[in-house]
């Protein structure tokens, strides 16, 4: 089975900065893809970017496109989400996802493995 566990959120001033980390464990996939997912409250949990696990491609939502970057460290096996020019609308809990395949989808249901979740919160 395959664990996840975010790290890396917390409390920011908007147009800052911060990484999260989503260490995976476990027995992966032949083809694996990776993603981000987050939530604010009172809102549908929305996809942010996805990656394809040694692979090249990947996907961002169009809200974040140009601030945040996702990468991966095979050695680590761990993804990350770099995120830039933080705005207070990006506040959420942020969930690391994983699925079969190297599809790139946007919804969540397409995603077999959740992390916890980890806070990021952006202040005005």
């Amino acid at each position: 089975q395959v664990q996840l566990v975010e790290s890396g959120g917390g409390l920011v001033q908007a147009g800052g900065s911060l990484r999260l980390s989503c260490a995976a464990s476990g027995r992966t996939f032949s083809r694996y893809a990776m993603a981000w997912f987050r939530q604010a409250p009172g809102k549908e949990r929305e996809f942010v970017s996805a990656i394809t696990w040694g692979g090249s491609m990947t996907n961002y939502a169009d809200s974040v496109k140009g601030r945040f970057t996702i990468s991966e460290d095979n050695a680590k096996n761990t993804v990350y989400l770099q995120m830039n020019s933080l705005k207070p609308e990006d506040t959420a809990v942020y969930y690391c996802a994983a699925k079969k395949g190297y599809g790139l989808g946007f919804s969540a249901s397409l995603y077999d493995y959740w992390g916890q979740g980890t806070q990021v919160t952006v202040s005005s």
